[in-house]
Parts: structure tokens; C-alpha cells; sequence
């Protein structure tokens, strides 16, 4: 049976926890890392086996008292306990989730508005996976020399993890790609009945950088941050970026290119007429 999102969730997390961490001795070698299944059990008051079927998806009707035990057990709170708890009562009705299928990606007449007034700032619309659905010129004029339209459908995770020239153009690749498996990894908990989606995760987890990102507790997502280039035609650039989530399946993200040009006077974007309108 596959796991369901809190089935991995609680795997993850068990895997990534130490003895050290509930104040048992390290003792000596075990066999996979982590705290083993018994030692979780007993801090939650939950019998082996019982965790056994909540980590292999066989039982998927926790009660309130066991989850809150269970986070206490994984040492959650915050934000990743209000994930948690949100697994726990999805699992086995992830395909009874609003919003779950896969959605039809057209960029609305609105939202191209919107890229249109952004102008000359270079900005995007992304949808669920990364993926680039419309854009200004201003984008293109400094997304192409990057290497983002090198695939026939843009997307943000494939070209990181799949054009050897995001290493190049991407300074700090791993911080970014970092970033870009987080994203994906809150896209599963939001979406978990998306085939669509899923697939595309599971091809991605081919690659072995991203197989070793992958972590499905992992859900801090930026919506502002810096991406770091160095830049074919401009050099190295800090570029400022802002995420502003719609309430779609799409978000508008916007390069601050006009911050970056304040600290480097030599960048000047040119305007093309191959933009995507």
C-alpha cells in the first residue's frame, strides 16, 4: 500500500530525530539512522505495532489524543505540528480535499494584465509545480541568457535539477534548490490527490540531489527572498524576488531587478518583442 502524506511524515521525521535529541545515550550502531519504531512508541504511549500501521499507511484514522502524542514523541511544534496534524486527519480522504485533482493551467486574462503593469519590472506567473505559465518581456530578456527557456515548458525545479547550467548561473544552487523542493513538498501536502503532481515528484526523485532533498516534513516556504546569479550577460547579480499567492493555483513572482540596478548601474534590461502574451 503507499504511504500516504502523515505516513511519510512520520517516517521522515523519525529517521531524522537522534537519541541525543530525548535524552537517551547514542548507545552504539544501528542500523538505519533515527530513533527506531519502539522508542517513538513508547514516548506516545502507542503500541509498536499500532505505529507500524500508521508509517505504512494501513491505518489512517488517528485520534486527536494519539496525534498530539505522536508530535510530542517527533519533538513538533510550530509550524511543522500544524502541518502534522493536518496529514493526520487528511490521510485516507486525500482525494476528498477541495482542490485536489490536477487544475487546467490558463493564465487568466487578469492576471497577464497584471504581468503587462508590471513592465519593465521581470515577473511571472508559476502554478503548482514550478512551473512557468506567463510572463513579461522583462522576464524573458533575463530569464533566456540563464538558460530558463532551454526546455519547451518552462519550469523552475526541472531546470535546476536537470540543466547542468543551473550550477553555473545559480551561485548558490544548493540554497536555492533547497527552496525549490520545499515548495514542492507544501505543493503535496495542499494538493495530495494531484496525479499530475505526484508524478512529476516522482520523476524528479530520480535525480539523486533531489531524492536526497526530499523531505516531506519540510514545509518552510519563502515567500521573499534573494536569488544569487551570476549572470551571462550582467554578471553577478542579488536579485530580490516577491511571491504574491492568488487565490488560484497560480502565484505572480516578480524579480526586483530595479534594487539590483541600484547596486549595479551597468545592468539595463532590453525589451523583446518574443515575450508570451
Amino acid at each position: 500500500m503507499d504511504r500516504n502524506g502523515f505516513a511519510e511524515f512520520l517516517v521522515a521525521r523519525r529517521a531524522e530525530l537522534r537519541p541525543s535529541d530525548i535524552g537517551m545515550p547514542a548507545g552504539g550502531r544501528r542500523r538505519t539512522p533515527g530513533l527506531r519504531r519502539e522508542e517513538v512508541a513508547v514516548r506516545a504511549g502507542v503500541s509498536v505495532d499500532y505505529l507500524a500501521r500508521l508509517e505504512q499507511g494501513r491505518d489512517t484514522n488517528p485520534s486527536v489524543s494519539v496525534i498530539d502524542a505522536l508530535a510530542d514523541a517527533l519533538l513538533l511544534d510550530g509550524a511543522p505540528r500544524q502541518h502534522f496534524t493536518m496529514l493526520a486527519f487528511a490521510s485516507g480522504n486525500e482525494y476528498n480535499c477541495p482542490g485536489s485533482e490536477s487544475p487546467q493551467e490558463q493564465v487568466p486574462d487578469s492576471m497577464r494584465a497584471v504581468l503587462k503593469a508590471l513592465q519593465p519590472m521581470p515577473a511571472f506567473v508559476m502554478g503548482r509545480y514550478l512551473n512557468i505559465l506567463a510572463w513579461n518581456p522583462a522576464w524573458a530578456d533575463f530569464a533566456t541568457p540563464l538558460g530558463l527557456f532551454d526546455d519547451e515548458e518552462p519550469n523552475l525545479a526541472r531546470f535546476a535539477f536537470g540543466n547542468p547550467s543551473a550550477r553555473r548561473v545559480l551561485r548558490d544552487w544548493p540554497r536555492a534548490a533547497d527552496d525549490f523542493v520545499a515548495v514542492l513538498n507544501r505543493a503535496k501536502i495542499r494538493w495530495p490527490a494531484d496525479d499530475a503532481l505526484r508524478k512529476f515528484i516522482e520523476i524528479l526523485r530520480g535525480e539523486p540531489e533531489f531524492a536526497a532533498r526530499w523531505k516531506p516534513h519540510r514545509i518552510e516556504v519563502k515567500g521573499s527572498g534573494v536569488l544569487e546569479f551570476e549572470h551571462p550577460e550582467h554578471g553577478p547579480l542579488d536579485v530580490p524576488f516577491e511571491i504574491l499567492d492568488t487565490d488560484r493555483d497560480q502565484s505572480v513572482v516578480i524579480w526586483l531587478t530595479d534594487r539590483t540596478a541600484a547596486q549595479a548601474p551597468g545592468l539595463r534590461l532590453v525589451t523583446r518583442s518574443a515575450a508570451n502574451e
